[in-house]
């Protein structure tokens, strides 16, 4: 089995959310921090972000966010980790979220958490970014959009073989397993884009 050394996780800034989106996200990290793998993320103190940090910090790990200086500015920014880049904008911000990366994981979410797991989703579907993309489904949280996704299958709008682009799994201890086990994606994936 390859090494998972390094993974973006895509999560909330929000802390008005149920417990057990705190206790999947901290499950998480613990496992990422117990296989040593750096963790990449949104850069946040709050919210889920703020758990995933704390809690890698708190397991010796190592962890790096990533943020435009636009938000730095209004102090989202957790001051704790290992070592920060500031980018100019957000885009460039999801540019660096995929550099090196050995996979990314998308824990519950909301519009921007959404945005970026969908934005990943498509450049998979070009070949663009080929490592593995599970998202971890707390309590049916993601099944609408799952749904969503089958839909655009059995519609046409998604090749049979696009379900491949993403791993789902429920529990979150066994997340390096559910990258393993993700489906090999080729840089060709361009010439099977179309539907």
């Amino acid at each position: 089995m390859q090494k998972i050394k390094k993974v973006c996780v895509y999560c909330a800034s929000s802390g008005k959310i149920d417990t057990k989106y705190f206790e999947a996200t901290k499950t998480l990290a613990k496992a990422l921090a117990k296989n040593n793998t750096t963790v990449v993320y949104g850069g946040g103190a709050r919210g889920l972000m703020g758990q995933l940090a704390d809690t890698v910090l708190e397991e010796k790990g190592r962890i790096i966010g990533i943020m435009p200086h636009f938000m730095k500015e209004v102090e989202f920014h957790h001051k704790d980790v290992n070592e920060f880049i500031f980018t100019a904008d957000m885009h460039e911000r999801k540019k660096q979220f995929m550099v090196g990366v050995d996979a990314l994981i998308t824990l519950p979410g909301g519009c921007g958490t959404l945005e970026e797991l969908m934005e990943a989703i498509t450049l998979k579907r070009l070949g663009i970014f080929t490592k593995p993309i599970v998202i971890l489904n707390v309590d049916g949280y993601y099944d609408n959009l799952l749904s969503m996704l089958e839909t655009a299958i059995s519609e046409g709008f998604l090749g049979e073989v696009h379900r491949d682009i993403w791993t789902v799994f429920t529990d979150p201890a066994r997340v390096i397993e559910a990258i393993q086990s993700s489906a090999p994606w080729s840089s060709d994936a361009l010439k099977f884009a179309q539907v």
